[in-house]
């Protein structure tokens, strides 16, 4: 399945939304999108992985590494992440203990707005 990337805004947080496969063949389309929003200085951004059925370690790379970003900028990643499979991947690298998920769109929306930037 390919990969789809799109943004939205919901007041100053900026949302990713993602569907499809992130895997090494389409994660460059999730990076560019993540670093265009930091270059432009938004600092409040969820990843909306709700659409996405399957991701590697390239994914969890770009993620990990944007969030690492975002920290040094003062800004925040809040991730949605509602498929198990795409949910273990995170478990099981024990990414979520490092990196805040949540179930739904508008939990993380609301947690990244609730962070001062």
């Amino acid at each position: 399945m390919p990969i789809s990337v799109t943004t939205s805004e919901a007041g100053e947080v900026n949302i990713v939304h993602v569907s499809g496969e992130i895997d090494v063949t389409s994660a460059a389309v999730l990076r560019d999108a993540l670093e265009a929003l930091i270059a432009d200085g938004r600092r409040r951004l969820t990843l909306d992985l709700g659409g996405v059925t399957f991701m590697d370690s390239t994914g969890l790379g770009i993620v990990v590494g944007r969030l690492k970003k975002l920290t040094r900028h003062g800004g925040t990643l809040t991730v949605v992440v509602s498929h198990e499979r795409v949910l273990r991947v995170f478990t099981i690298t024990g990414l979520d203990r490092l990196i805040d998920i949540h179930p739904d769109l508008e939990g993380a929306v609301r947690a990244a707005g609730a962070v001062s930037a």
